[in-house]
């Protein structure tokens, strides 16, 4: 197992990559780098569209577009006029001294888009899970889940019997009943807990972004684990896969088979020599696996 850092300038905050099967590449956002990025292995092409706000979440759309969570709320980006449409904004934020940006999110089988927030400064649990999905006359958000200080991780499992979301600063990943059917989440319970940082003692990180492979496996990037984490379906560590960056953030499947692992990293903040390492923070790296991962879920617009 080979891990390559793909020809790309470091991200300052790589999240949300999902592989593009129709145009075989690879998309990202570059959160606080208030980007959007894409990259064809084919060819090496690379493109990138500016954001108004923090690009926390993206997924893909019909008519060469993506769906983003913003800052506020939700909306389309058309890749070839480089053009945002708003779709829905979030409810007004209740906390008058602190804000709001949606993070971690990807869309359904049925083709909701689904984005959990974090709220700065994290001084209480107030980040929610929230849904978007076409409604009579537009577009809804329902609000979904609280109790949350960074809402990451959220991934559903191949039988779309679960939904998953972790709580990154508790180092805590929840699992609920999933209805895809109707949307409807239930019976939220802990699903693995990670231990925290002890001085003097090793660390093995915090779960970040998540994705899930055919057999129901959940591979999620563990925050300054340094690591990549496979994780069974009753939680149990199946392998760790290293990596050269102390702050991985999430993971895809992608290419044509859908078995190699794109992993996401994190620069904004990070010590100065893991800035400037042979392989730098928040670079973009690859490792072909054994399993097929799961198809990304399109946007139903």
């Amino acid at each position: 197992m080979t891990l390559q850092c793909l020809p790309l300038a470091p991200s300052e905050l790589g999240e949300s990559p999902f592989w593009h099967p129709e145009e075989k590449c690879l998309y990202w956002c570059d959160i606080q780098g208030l980007a959007v990025h894409a990259w064809t292995p084919g060819d090496g092409r690379h493109r990138q569209w500016k954001t108004p706000s923090e690009p926390g979440c993206c997924a893909p759309a019909a008519d060469k577009k993506i769906v983003i969570g913003l800052r506020d709320g939700f909306y389309l980006l058309d890749t070839t006029t480089g053009a945002f449409t708003l779709l829905a904004l979030l409810p007004p934020d209740r906390h008058d001294t602190r804000v709001l940006r949606l993070n971690d999110g990807r869309c359904d089988a049925a083709g909701r888009f689904w984005a959990g927030s974090v709220i700065s400064p994290r001084t209480a649990p107030d980040a929610a899970l929230w849904r978007l999905e076409v409604a009579e006359g537009g577009y809804r958000v329902h609000y979904m889940a609280g109790d949350n200080f960074t809402a990451n991780g959220l991934a559903f499992s191949p039988d779309n019997r679960y939904l998953y979301w972790s709580n990154t600063p508790e180092h805590r990943i929840d699992r609920f009943d999933f209805d895809v059917a109707t949307g409807a989440i239930a019976n939220r319970q802990p699903w693995v807990q990670f231990g925290r940082k002890v001085e003097g003692q090793p660390y093995g990180g915090r779960p970040d972004g998540a994705a899930v492979d055919v057999e129901g496996n959940y591979w999620v990037a563990m925050y300054e684990g340094a690591c990549v984490l496979q994780l069974s379906p009753a939680g149990q560590v199946l392998q760790r896969i290293e990596v050269p960056v102390q702050c991985p953030t999430m993971v895809c499947f992608g290419g044509a088979d859908l078995r190699t692992l794109y992993i996401t990293s994190a620069r904004a903040g990070r010590p100065v020599e893991e800035q400037e390492a042979a392989i730098p923070a928040g670079s973009l790296l690859s490792v072909r696996v054994t399993v097929t991962g799961l198809p990304v879920n399109r946007f139903k617009a």
